[in-house]
């Protein structure tokens, strides 16, 4: 890279995951990006937990990041639910002047519309559901999972709500990226749920449209140069290999979208 990166980079994860040491959410990428002379981080906030929580839980690391390291800001790198809990530190929780720039990946900025419908399921139904699954995340790690709040973020209605009461900071760079599969063969554990979305509001990675995920400034949509496309797990590198073999058309290894973002961000003097 003809330009190295001026501040460290914090890659938050997404909901139903956390930053495990030996079973990292990112894959390859956080490698690929320190080949790249990038000081990486990563957010360590709970799986399942609501916005506000892993939003102020991620200020406190953005602080704990420039003392560790002397640097002024940091480039936030975030993943699907990550990108609201990152919006929420930078807008609310006072991590805003400690923030160069946000690039949000497959982030439900604007809800989504198969949620809606299925939060019109029995409200009881829909808190068990919660309940039981804050008692897996506990036993992972979490400290305050609220799956409940968190299925109910995100509605299109909650979106639109939070996006009216967490307004983009001046100085801050916000862009995004949405990605789509291009059958539902691409991805054995998002191959329903690509059928449902689709057939209710379009081409999608797996869970969202590109639609659902814009914010600031829309960069595009990433299409796999293969067959399968460009899930919701092949965003983070889920399976540590190629989305293809074959170059052609289309992006052929998620690492090398990454490489991009940083070379990008780079070039912009950050």
């Amino acid at each position: 890279m003809s330009e190295q990166l001026k501040y460290p980079v914090l890659l938050v994860h997404g909901m139903g995951f956390r930053d495990y040491k030996h079973l990292g959410y990112w894959g390859r990428i956080p490698n690929a990006l320190r080949e790249m002379g990038c000081q990486v981080f990563f957010g360590g906030q709970d799986s399942n937990a609501d916005i506000e929580t892993n939003g102020k839980h991620l200020a406190r690391r953005i602080a704990e990041i420039l003392a560790e390291t002397g640097s002024e800001k940091v480039n936030i790198i975030a993943h699907s639910k990550g990108g609201l809990d990152s919006r929420y530190a930078i807008s609310i929780a006072g991590a805003g002047d400690m923030v160069a720039s946000l690039t949000t990946v497959a982030t439900p900025h604007h809800g989504s519309k198969t949620v809606d419908l299925l939060m019109k399921f029995p409200d009881p139904i829909i808190r068990f559901v919660g309940w039981c699954t804050d008692i897996m995340f506990r036993i992972m790690g979490d400290k305050k999972p609220n799956s409940y709040a968190v299925f109910r973020c995100f509605t299109t209605a909650a979106a639109e709500e939070f996006n009216a009461n967490t307004p983009d900071l001046e100085g801050v760079v916000y862009q995004s990226y949405a990605c789509v599969m291009k059958s539902p063969t691409g991805d054995f554990f998002l191959w329903l749920p690509n059928l449902v979305v689709g057939w209710i509001e379009g081409e999608n990675d797996g869970l969202l449209t590109p639609e659902a995920v814009k914010w600031g400034n829309f960069r595009g949509i990433l299409r796999g140069a293969g067959r399968r496309g460009v899930s919701h797990c092949d965003e983070i590198d889920l399976r540590r290999r190629p989305l293809c073999k074959k170059a052609g058309e289309g992006l052929r290894d998620i690492v090398e979208f990454y490489r991009s973002v940083i070379a990008d961000l780079a070039s912009q003097g950050f």
